[in-house]
C-alpha cells in the first residue's frame, strides 16, 4: 500500500475514532469503576489481572481518560498482593488504533511542553509486575507504543502493527522512535517509522517484535497461561528478572553483567532462593512466599 494510501487509511480510521472517551466499565478487583477499561482476575488461582481497553467505538484509541485509567490499574495491581502478572488487551478489531487525535489537534508547543505531555503513559513501563500484552487488529502509533511498553507480545494472526504518525505531521512520542528500533533495528524501524508501512503478526514475530502468534480466538487465553506460570514463580525473583533485563537495554555489556551479578548476589538473601534450590534437591514442588 502507498503512503498516500495508507495516509488516508490511517485518517479515515481516526476519524471513526473521536466520538468521546467515556464508556462504562466493570471493576471486578475492587469495589470502585473505570470508565474506558476492565479489570478482572483470572487464572485457577485469580493471581493473573486482566485489563481490557475498553473504547470499542473508537477502536480502543488512547485517550487522556483512559491512561488515567490504565495508570490507577496498574497501581492497583501492584498494590495487590495476589496479582503476579499483567495481561493487558483490546477488541479483536484493534488493541488501540492510537492516540486520541480529536483530543491533540488543538494543543499548542507550550501545552504539551510545559505539561510534559505523554509521561504519564510510563507507568506502564516502570510496573514492577510482568506485563504480557495480547494484541488483536490494530496496534497503530500509540497502540503499538504502549505494547512495546509491556515485557512480552502475544499476537493474533490478524494483528497489524505500525508507527503512522509521519502522517498527521509529527513523530512517535511514546516510544516509537526507541523502543521500535531496539527491537526490530535500526532499518525496519526506519522503514516503519518514514512510510509509516505496517507489518503483520507473522512480519512482527519474524523481526523480534513478538513473541508468538496465536489465531485471534485464542491469543488471550494463550497469554493467560503464560501469565499464570510467571506466577507460578516467586514474584520477588520475577521482578528481578524483568529488572536487570530491562537495565541491559539501557547500559553497556559490562555494565548490565555487573548489575546482573549484583542482583544474582542479592537472591542470596532471599527465602525464595532457599526454598527453590531445597526443592530441588529434594525432588519437591517449591512453595515460593515472595520473600
Amino acid at each position: 500500500m502507498s503512503v498516500s494510501r495508507l495516509s488516508r487509511a490511517f485518517g479515515n480510521l481516526f476519524l471513526k475514532t473521536n466520538t468521546g472517551c467515556l464508556l462504562t466499565g466493570v471493576r471486578q478487583m475492587s469495589s470502585g469503576t473505570y470508565e474506558n477499561i476492565l479489570v478482572e482476575k483470572r487464572g485457577e488461582n485469580q493471581n493473573v489481572a486482566l485489563i481490557k481497553l475498553n473504547r470499542p467505538k473508537t477502536l480502543n484509541a488512547l485517550c487522556d481518560a483512559l491512561m488515567q485509567d490504565l495508570d490507577a490499574a496498574i497501581n492497583e495491581c501492584q498494590a495487590d498482593k495476589d496479582i503476579a502478572c499483567i495481561v493487558l488487551t483490546g477488541g479483536d478489531r484493534a488493541f488501540a488504533a492510537g492516540a486520541d487525535i480529536k483530543e491533540m489537534s488543538t494543543r499548542q508547543f507550550s501545552d504539551v511542553y510545559s505539561g510534559n505531555f505523554l509521561t504519564k503513559w510510563n507507568a506502564l513501563s516502570q510496573c514492577k509486575i510482568p506485563v504480557i500484552a495480547a494484541v488483536n487488529g490494530y496496534a497503530l502509533g500509540g497502540g503499538c507504543e504502549v505494547a512495546m511498553m509491556c515485557d512480552i507480545i502475544y499476537a493474533g494472526e490478524k494483528a497489524q502493527f505500525g508507527q503512522p504518525e509521519i502522517t498527521l505531521g509529527v513523530i512517535p512520542g511514546a516510544g516509537g522512535t526507541q523502543r521500535l528500533t531496539r527491537a526490530v533495528g535500526k532499518s525496519k524501524a526506519m522503514e516503519m517509522v518514514l512510510t509509516a508501512e505496517r507489518i503483520t503478526a507473522q512480519q512482527a514475530e519474524a523481526s523480534g517484535l513478538v513473541s508468538k502468534v496465536f489465531p485471534v480466538d485464542q491469543v488471550v487465553n494463550e497469554a493467560i497461561k503464560t501469565a499464570e506460570k510467571i506466577a507460578s514463580f516467586s514474584k520477588l525473583t520475577a521482578a528481578m528478572c524483568k529488572e536487570s533485563v530491562n537495565t541491559g537495554y539501557e547500559v553497556t555489556l559490562a555494565e548490565g553483567m555487573h548489575f546482573e551479578k549484583r542482583l544474582f548476589h542479592a537472591c542470596f538473601a532471599t527465602n525464595d532462593q532457599k526454598e527453590g534450590m531445597n526443592a530441588f534437591i529434594e525432588k519437591r514442588k517449591p512453595n515460593f512466599t515472595d520473600t
